[in-house]
């Protein structure tokens, strides 16, 4: 297994007559398989909420969501259950899959009762799938319907970020219109996975099986972004680095004892990008090809038992031409663009948090420009709504404020009710 990376500017000309330039700086990730690459076993773990809220239809269509990964588990793979209400257990310790019959009977026993703790979910979660990481790739499915009444919020993203340290992915899917989407984006930002919203029990299977498919197509673990800037070139201060897709995520920046910049990035999936974006200000430079940076990433091959690999160290260069003509990159504007979007629902968020109901309306209706700029039509579709109910002094529900986040961070997954 390797790793593809792909480095690009929005702009590759840079006028050597500016004092000053902004530049936004695209790197492609991905991991590319190679013909005698064995297949990578994983560690998967779910960590369920059953409280009395999931009654009924909800908790019927998890426990069928659940049981079907069962069956697309491999020989070699592992799994854990860890459920929870205002208490959490280990209903299946992390094990090899040898009898999927009887972890499907553990699951379908589960029933309804209690309130929510998912701090508790989590810290069982990250033990069991703790268990089994050596050689794997390990993730969590941590999915609840409601806010953890029973928990410390603060603590959720401990753990998070503990799972992070230990190489572990966490992905957390809301169910229902209930759960807090501040904890649950905080929660898989952290740990390097993806927010997905189940808004109707029939998408619950469909959203499980996407999520999986996912995680079937890692290839490399534990993967950090490095780069150093020349002299003449600094990180914005505010916000430098995102990753655009496949979600939308604002990634912190650490210095390495070698004065390169560090991004962690997680697991990286074959053959389908990670794209990350850093806004950079650069210098006057001197007539001709100059080389402004350079990249590289560091990762484990899970299949391979090899930690600390080493990508090839790229340069990235700009023309700096006296008769400057730009050279847009136009897969780059769209990233640029993606952020925008994402960047100008969290300002509406936060002006309706204020009370400035015409702000939050104004910034959801540039957001949703900016979608249409990007051919999202979907998103722009939601974000006008939530606009135009705000502009006729309606509230918006919870449903419309849980799509508006989904669309900001990536395509709202969808399925017609049956």
């Amino acid at each position: 297994m390797k790793v593809s990376l792909q480095p690009s500017l929005n702009d590759a000309n840079l006028d050597a007559n500016q004092l000053n330039s902004q530049r936004q700086l695209s790197m492609a990730i991905s991991a590319v398989a190679e013909t005698l690459d064995r297949q990578v076993p994983l560690n998967l773990c779910l960590i369920l909420d059953h409280s009395g809220s999931m009654n009924g239809r909800p908790l019927e269509t998890v426990k069928e969501a659940a049981t079907r990964l069962v069956d697309r588990l491999n020989p070699g793979d592992r799994l854990s259950v860890v459920v929870f209400d205002h208490r959490a257990k280990v209903l299946v310790p992390n094990q090899v899959i040898e009898d999927p019959e009887h972890i499907k009977k553990q699951i379908n026993r589960l029933s309804a009762d209690g309130g929510t703790a998912i701090d508790e979910g989590l810290r069982l979660g990250i033990e069991e799938l703790a268990k089994g990481k050596k050689e794997t790739v390990s993730q969590a499915f941590l999915l609840t319907d409601g806010e953890n009444e029973h928990g410390n919020n603060d603590r959720c993203l401990k753990f998070a970020q503990l799972a992070a340290g230990y190489n572990l992915t966490l992905n957390t899917l809301g169910f229902g219109d209930n759960w807090n989407q501040d904890v649950l984006e905080k929660i898989a930002d952290a740990a390097a996975g993806t927010l997905s919203y189940i808004q109707r029990p029939d998408q619950a299977v469909n959203e499980f099986g996407r999520l999986f498919t996912r995680v079937q197509t890692v290839g490399l673990t534990n993967a950090y972004l490095l780069f150093s800037l020349q002299p003449q070139v600094r990180l914005a201060e505010l916000k430098p680095v995102a990753q655009v897709a496949p979600d939308t995520i604002e990634l912190p920046v650490q210095q390495e004892a070698d004065g390169r910049f560090a991004v962690r990035l997680g697991d990286l999936m074959k053959d389908a990008e990670r794209v990350i974006l850093a806004n950079i200000y650069l210098g006057q430079f001197q007539e001709g090809r100059q080389a402004i940076a350079n990249v590289q990433i560091r990762y484990d091959d899970p299949a391979a038992n090899q930690t600390g690999l080493l990508s090839t160290n790229q340069p990235v260069y700009v023309n700096v031409t006296q008769a400057y003509q730009p050279a847009t990159n136009l897969q780059v504007q769209q990233s640029i663009l993606a952020l925008a979007k994402y960047r100008q629902t969290q300002l509406a968020e936060a002006k309706l948090q204020q009370g400035d109901r015409a702000g939050a309306a104004t910034m959801l209706q540039t957001a949703a420009k900016t979608a249409l700029q990007m051919g999202d039509a979907g998103a722009a579709t939601v974000l006008q709504t939530s606009a135009t109910r705000l502009q006729a002094g309606e509230e918006l529900s919870e449903s419309d404020r849980k799509k508006t986040r989904i669309v900001s961070k990536t395509v709202l997954q969808d399925t017609p009710r049956q």
